[in-house]
C-alpha cells in the first residue's frame, strides 16, 4: 500500500513540475509529449489503489488493570481512558499528514485522506485541461471571421494598407478605401479598391498614393455600392514620412523586437491575449503618466576620432574619468538622473524582426496553407495586437518559426514546407512591406528622413551548416549580399544613421543553438561584411531570436568605425531563467591605438599614443530575464554636428536600460525637395483642381 501511495505521489509531483515548466517557463516539445503519459499513469495508480474505507486500521493494544482488578486495553499511544470500552487508534505513522494549500498545489505527498486524494485528482485534471487548451487553441478558434486593417510601408507621398473583410457567400468581394487629410472638413476621396477573394483568405494590400510628406491622414472603407462599412468604427489615422531630401534633421522613435505567441505564460481562457502588445500600447499611449524607476544609462560614441579631435571627442563621453583614455571607442555606464517628464519623440513605426508566429511551438501544427494562415489570423484577431496595429505602421522580417525551427532554405524554394509557409507570410505580412529591389524577394530597404534601413532575409538563402564547409557557407546568398553592399555604398554619405535588420544575432558571442543558427556559423561571410561595415559611420545592427537582450560592440582595426548591435527579444514569449547563454567578450582581439592626454608639472600637455589589444566583440549590457522585451529607439539628428540615438530597453513594461549613441557627423546632400516650401493651403487648392503637385517636386 505504501509503495502505491508513494508512486502515485511521485508521478503526480513530476506531472505538476513538467506542466509548470511547459505552461509558465518554456513550451518545449518535451512537455506536450510527456504530460499525457504522466497524467494517464497518475490515473492508473489512483484507480488500482483500494478505497480509503477499505484500508484496515492498525492498532497496538496494551492491557491495563485498575485498582478493582478490572482490566481494559488501550493503544500504546493513548494516555488517558475514562471508561473500560476497548478502543483502537491509528498509530502516528499511519495518520494522514496535514498539508497546507501551497503543498497541495506544488507537489503531492503520500496520503490516505479521501479529501486530499479528491483534491489532487481535481488539480491534476485541471492542469491537464489547461495544457490541452494551450496546445489545441488554434484548432478550436481558427479566427476565420476576423476583420482587420493595418498600415504597412510608409512613404513621404504614399502608404500601403492591408484589409481583411470576409465575404458572406460569394467567392469575391471589393472594398474601396476612402481617405482624407486628418481633422479636415473636406469630403472623402475615393482611393484604391481592394479585391478580396476566398482564395486569398479575404486579405488584400493596396497602395494609397498622392499624399504629402509629414502629413496626417485618415481612412475608412465602403462597399462598391457606396455603403459605408461598419469596420472600422472610426477612421484609422496615419502620418506620412518626411521627405528624405530635405536634410533638415530627424526626430522620431521606432520600436524593434521579435518572437511572440498568444497567451504565454499561460492563463486559463486567455487564448487571444498577447500581453507584450498590451504593455506596448500602455507605453506608447499611457492612460495617465506615472513615475517609473530610472534605468541604467550608457553613453556611447562609436566614431573613431581624427588625430586632432581626440580631446573634443572624449569630452562628449562625459562619464569617462579624466584619467582614462580619450579613445572614442571607450564605453562607460553610469547612473544618470533623467526627469520622467522629458518629452520624447513620437513613435512612428515598429520593425518586427521575426517569429511573428510559432508554427512548431508547442507542437508542429502542419505544413498546409490553412494551418499557417490560421496562426496569422489568430494574432490579428487579438485585441492586444489590434490596439497597436490600428495606430502604428508595422514592417516585418521573418525567421525560422514562420516556417519550422532552425530553417535553412539553401536557395531551394520548392522544398517543403517553405512554399506554404511563405505564401502565408507573403499574404499577411510581406505584401505590406516595402518593395524589394529584386522582385519576389523579402529583403528590402527604406528611409525615414536622413535615417536609412536595410532589412535582411536570413533564412531563404542560408546554407545548411551540416552540409557545407565553413568557407563556402552563405547566410544571404550572392544576390542579396550584392544588394546590401550596394545599399551601404549609397547611404554611406547620404544618411546619418544606418540600421541593418537581421532576424538572428550578428554577434558570435551567443552559445548553444546560436553557434549554428546565427551568424556565428558563417564566419567568412560575416568577416567580409563586418569589414565593410567598419568603413561606414554610424551603423547599428538590430536583431532578435535569442529571447534575451544584449548590446554588443564590434571594434575594428586602426581608424575603423565601431559597429553596434542591439539584440532584443522576446516581445511576448518565454525566456530561460538561471541558464545564461552569452559570452562577455570574444577570444579574437584587434589592435587599437588610443591617445592618453596628460598634463605635465610645467603646464605642458603631453599626448601619448598607446596600442592595446581589445576584444573584437564585447558585451556592453546583457539582460536575460523578462517575458516581454522591446527596444524603443529614438533618432535625433536635428543638430547635424551631434547626431544621437537613444535606445530604451523595455522589459515587462518598464525601462530597464538606456543606451545613448553619439554618432559621427555626416555631410549630406543639399535639399532638393521644393514641395517642402509649398504652403499646405496651396497644395489643397491644387488638389481641388485635380492636380498632383507631389509629382512635380
Amino acid at each position: 500500500m505504501k509503495v502505491l501511495e508513494s508512486a502515485q505521489a511521485l508521478v503526480s509531483t513530476l506531472f505538476r513540475l513538467v506542466a509548470y515548466i511547459f505552461l509558465q517557463v518554456i513550451p518545449h516539445h518535451l512537455g506536450k509529449t510527456s504530460l499525457p503519459p504522466l497524467y494517464l499513469l497518475y490515473l492508473l495508480l489512483a484507480f488500482i489503489q483500494p478505497p480509503v474505507d477499505l484500508v484496515p486500521p492498525k492498532a497496538t493494544l496494551t492491557k491495563h488493570t485498575n485498582g478493582n482488578g478490572e482490566s481494559h486495553e488501550t493503544d500504546k499511544d493513548e494516555k488517558v481512558f475514562k471508561d473500560t470500552t476497548p478502543t483502537r487508534t491509528i498509530p502516528s505513522s499511519d495518520r494522514a499528514p496535514s498539508y497546507g494549500p501551497l503543498s497541495v498545489l506544488l507537489l503531492t505527498l503520500p496520503t490516505r485522506s479521501r479529501a486530499l486524494r479528491v483534491a489532487n485528482l481535481a488539480i491534476n485534471t485541471l492542469i491537464f485541461a489547461a495544457a490541452v487548451e494551450f496546445v489545441a487553441y488554434p484548432f478550436f478558434d481558427d479566427a476565420a471571421d476576423v476583420v482587420y486593417t493595418r498600415i504597412g510601408a510608409m512613404y513621404p507621398d504614399a502608404t500601403k494598407l492591408v484589409v481583411r473583410y470576409p465575404g458572406d457567400s460569394a467567392a469575391h468581394r471589393e472594398v474601396r478605401v476612402l481617405w482624407r487629410q486628418a481633422d479636415a472638413a473636406d469630403s472623402w476621396n475615393n482611393g484604391p479598391v481592394a479585391n478580396l477573394t476566398s482564395e486569398s483568405d479575404w486579405v488584400a494590400t493596396v497602395r494609397l498614393d498622392g499624399l504629402w510628406p509629414s502629413t496626417s491622414y485618415e481612412y475608412q472603407f465602403q462597399d462598391t455600392n457606396g455603403t459605408l462599412l461598419p469596420y472600422p468604427s472610426r477612421p484609422i489615422r496615419f502620418r506620412t514620412f518626411p521627405d528624405p531630401q530635405l536634410n533638415s534633421g530627424s526626430y522620431f522613435r521606432f520600436l524593434a523586437s521579435s518572437c511572440l505567441t498568444p497567451n504565454f505564460p499561460y492563463l486559463p481562457l486567455q487564448g487571444r491575449r498577447i500581453k507584450g502588445f498590451d504593455l506596448v500600447a500602455e507605453h506608447i499611449w499611457p492612460a495617465e503618466k506615472q513615475s517609473v524607476p530610472l534605468p541604467e544609462v550608457t553613453s556611447v560614441n562609436p566614431a573613431p576620432p581624427a588625430a586632432d579631435e581626440s580631446s573634443s571627442t572624449s569630452a562628449s563621453v562625459s562619464t569617462v574619468p579624466e584619467s582614462a583614455s580619450s579613445s572614442a571607442n571607450e564605453f562607460a555606464t553610469t547612473p544618470v538622473s533623467r526627469a520622467s517628464s522629458v518629452t520624447k519623440a513620437p513613435t512612428e513605426f515598429m520593425i518586427f524582426l521575426g517569429d511573428f508566429i510559432y508554427a512548431d511551438v508547442p507542437i508542429y501544427y502542419g505544413d498546409d496553407k490553412e494551418t499557417y494562415r490560421r496562426l496569422y489570423r489568430r494574432n490579428y484577431q487579438s485585441d492586444s495586437f489590434r490596439k497597436v496595429y490600428e495606430r502604428l505602421p508595422f514592417f516585418h522580417a521573418y525567421d525560422d518559426h514562420e516556417i519550422i525551427n532552425n530553417y535553412a532554405g539553401n536557395s531551394n524554394d520548392s522544398a517543403p514546407p517553405f512554399a506554404n509557409a511563405n505564401e502565408a507570410f507573403q499574404l499577411y505580412n510581406a505584401q505590406a512591406n516595402y518593395d524589394s529591389p529584386v522582385e519576389g524577394q523579402h529583403y528590402y530597404e527604406f528611409r525615414h528622413g536622413d535615417t536609412a534601413f536595410f532589412v535582411m532575409d536570413t533564412r531563404r538563402y542560408r546554407s545548411v551548416v551540416e552540409e557545407t564547409d565553413e568557407a563556402s557557407r552563405t547566410m544571404l546568398g550572392e544576390k542579396q549580399l550584392a544588394t546590401l553592399y550596394d545599399w551601404l555604398g549609397r547611404v554611406n554619405n547620404t544618411a546619418t544613421f544606418k540600421f541593418i535588420v537581421s532576424s538572428v544575432p550578428f554577434t558570435s558571442l551567443w552559445t548553444y543553438e546560436a553557434l549554428t543558427d546565427s551568424w556565428a556559423a558563417f564566419t567568412h561571410e560575416k568577416a567580409a561584411l563586418l569589414r565593410a561595415l567598419h568603413t561606414v559611420p554610424n551603423v547599428i545592427v538590430l536583431s532578435g531570436d535569442r529571447h534575451e537582450f544584449a548590446a554588443i560592440e564590434f571594434t575594428g582595426e586602426a581608424a575603423a568605425h565601431t559597429v553596434l548591435e542591439i539584440s532584443t527579444s522576446p516581445l511576448s514569449m518565454f525566456y530561460v531563467p538561471i541558464v545564461r547563454t552569452l559570452n562577455m567578450a570574444s577570444v579574437d582581439t584587434v589592435n587599437r591605438t588610443t591617445q592618453v592626454v596628460q598634463q605635465g608639472e610645467n603646464g605642458t600637455v603631453e599626448v601619448t599614443e598607446v596600442v592595446e589589444q581589445v576584444p573584437q566583440e564585447r558585451v556592453l549590457r546583457y539582460i536575460a530575464d523578462g517575458n516581454y522585451k522591446w527596444s524603443s529607439i529614438e533618432v535625433d539628428t536635428r543638430d547635424q554636428d551631434h547626431p544621437v540615438v537613444n535606445v530604451d530597453i523595455m522589459i515587462n513594461g518598464a525601462c530597464a536600460y538606456n543606451l545613448t549613441v553619439h554618432g559621427q557627423p555626416v555631410k549630406l546632400r543639399s535639399a532638393t525637395a521644393l514641395g517642402a516650401y509649398v504652403p499646405q493651403s496651396f497644395k489643397g487648392v491644387l488638389d481641388k483642381f485635380g492636380l498632383k503637385p507631389s509629382r512635380w517636386f
